[in-house]
């Protein structure tokens, strides 16, 4: 680096600058304003000697970028000439490609998650997941629960194939209490200071929980209860240093951009029967909120409103539709529309319903399929709603979308394109598929080759993974956590894989003028691969990670295999000591 200076995460402009923005006019750009809100003074950067993937219309492949106020202001050879007073980074050969863009996820529930969470969704045997769970210890108080909540599945243990054992637990953190808990409602395992805890936990509507000499706890209520007990000692003060570490943990596996699906609806005080996909869907957003105010959001996030009632009025949807703007804040936090869904897809007439109450308030709608009859049954909404209200313009230039889309026809994917309509495909199924799985994969090139508007998400962070590496090696290869060839004939391409995560995804958060590739006067995100992901073998797509995750131009992870660590730390937004934010 040829520049001493160190870089700090820039501030944004806050939520309530932008009072005057329509609900119609789509999310605003945000501009540096002298230091108003900054944490820091460091407004321009410069790549040089990579081996830039631009993801742009003409896939351009560049050496150097230059970024100034959190835009790309150059890319091309070399952007030293244009910024010579810019810190600059030589990046010796390395693959560099746009953020990735999440287009289905729920990583504020990831915020949300109780005791000092570790994603442990990456480790391919109990070994590594051991390690992961040992590398958490430092820094976490006594008596604090370390937990991995969601996003694994016991498929991925290539040694075992099952849960971890309290044994296992305490060989790896012995002094702390952990509980690792799987899917929406367990089961979960603890270790024997989390047994201890468990067996005799009180709680104002719980009590001591039964847990196996193994550290088993079982599927539903007895799991769920344990997680109460968790959450129900969380202080504010904990959902902000986890909302952190949600950030930190994004930025570390290369995803700069969520469109955040919420969770099912539960308003009001925790029970011990809510899932792991339950909390009160009014505050939940607070922590993050409050981050953002303090300009300490290192990664993009996009709100969508997920309503579950199935009432004849709709009451919580009108509500919505009518006290809540779409699309309102800034590049780094904004609103979004109504997704998962705007009412359960077996409803019946109040589905349909909720579908014309999105239709007349003129918001972007979302609906998750899991079958050919729901596809049919959505594809047939559409095009009613886009008749019905013809006289208001339809809904054609409202971008309404549908999502995982297993299973699809050329007839109702050109009914959908004619709407204006997108895909999101579902890349999490390999996770969970079994050994001796079939017909369990997606029409990634069926969706693709048709030329429709489409997508790839991974749905983590329940019950999938967040690192989309995970999820493109599946995409690719088509091949299940057992190695088994579970969606033959319809992989895509490397390139295809990851334009569909970053270029394509852009589109569907409405910021695909902004995000999604590597061009001039576009926003900075990129990211530094310690690995050729277009290159290396196959196996090793799944291991791709990137050294520098730059956002907004900042540099929000660096694991310093760059040599810029100790010249260019940015504030530490975690609370932790790592000022990089890193997850070994």
């Amino acid at each position: 680096m040829s520049d001493a200076r160190s870089f700090s995460r820039r501030g944004v402009l806050r939520a309530g600058a932008l009072a005057g923005l329509a609900a119609a006019a789509g999310p605003a750009r945000t501009t540096r304003r002298g230091n108003a809100g900054r944490l820091g003074d460091i407004d321009e950067l410069v790549l040089v000697n990579g081996r830039i993937h631009t993801m742009d219309a003409r896939n351009s492949i560049a050496r150097s970028v230059g970024i100034r106020e959190g835009e790309f202001v150059y890319v091309g050879h070399d952007a030293r000439g244009l910024l010579p007073h810019a810190p600059v980074i030589d990046l010796r050969g390395r693959t560099v490609v746009p953020g990735v863009v999440e287009g289905h996820v729920h990583i504020v529930s990831l915020a949300n998650r109780p005791g000092y969470h570790t994603p442990i969704e990456s480790a391919d045997t109990i070994a590594e997941m051991q390690a992961t769970l040992a590398a958490r210890r430092p820094g976490v108080p006594e008596g604090q629960f370390i937990t991995a909540m969601g996003g694994w599945h016991p498929n991925q243990f290539t040694d075992v194939r099952r849960v971890p054992t309290r044994a296992e637990l305490d060989a790896a953190v012995s002094d702390r209490p952990v509980m690792i808990f799987q899917s929406f409602t367990g089961p979960s395992v603890v270790n024997s200071l989390g047994k201890a805890f468990l067996e005799n936990a009180s709680s104002p509507l719980a009590g001591p929980v039964a847990v196996a000499d193994n550290g088993f706890v079982a599927a539903g209520a007895p799991s769920t209860t344990a997680l109460y007990h968790l959450r129900v000692r969380q202080t504010f003060a904990d959902k902000l240093r986890s909302t952190l570490d949600a950030m930190a943990f994004s930025a570390a596996v290369g995803v700069t951009a969520n469109l955040d699906q919420v969770l099912f609806p539960t308003p009001g005080p925790l029970q011990p029967t809510q899932a792991l996909s339950n909390l009160d869907h009014y505050r939940m957003y607070d922590p993050w909120l409050q981050l953002h105010r303090e300009g300490r959001t290192i990664v993009r996030l996009q709100m969508n409103f997920l309503h579950n009632q199935n009432l004849p009025d709709l009451p919580e949807l009108n509500e919505r539709l009518r006290n809540q703007f779409q699309f309102f804040g800034d590049d780094m936090l904004m609103t979004g529309s109504i997704g998962e869904w705007a009412a359960p897809i077996g409803a019946g007439a109040n589905w349909l319903e909720a579908q014309r109450l999105v239709a007349a308030a003129r918001w972007r709608n979302e609906n998750s399929v899991q079958s050919l009859a729901q596809l049919q049954q959505v594809v047939n909404a559409y095009e009613q709603m886009d008749q019905e209200f013809a006289a208001a313009g339809g809904i054609r230039d409202l971008r309404w979308m549908v999502h995982h889309v297993p299973f699809v026809t050329p007839e109702l994917l050109t009914r959908l394109q004619a709407l204006n309509c997108g895909v999101q495909m579902a890349a999490y199924r390999w996770v969970s598929s079994s050994a001796t799985a079939t017909g369990v994969g997606a029409s990634f090139r069926i969706i693709v080759d048709h030329g429709i508007k489409a997508g790839i998400h991974g749905d983590g962070v329940h019950i999938a993974p967040h690192n989309p590496w995970l999820h493109m090696y599946y995409v690719v290869t088509g091949l299940n956590s057992f190695g088994v060839q579970v969606n033959a004939g319809q992989q895509l391409t490397r390139h295809e894989a990851l334009r569909a995560f970053t270029r394509e995804n852009a589109w569907f958060l409405r910021m695909e003028d902004r995000i999604g590739t590597i061009e001039t006067g576009k926003l900075a995100d990129l990211l530094v691969l310690d690995r050729d992901y277009f290159s290396v073998p196959e196996h090793e797509i799944r291991k791709v990670r990137p050294v520098l995750t730059v956002v907004d131009g900042d540099i929000v992870h660096d694991t310093g295999a760059l040599g810029t660590s100790s010249r260019c730390r940015r504030r530490d937004t975690r609370g932790h000591a790592d000022p990089r934010g890193r997850w070994d």
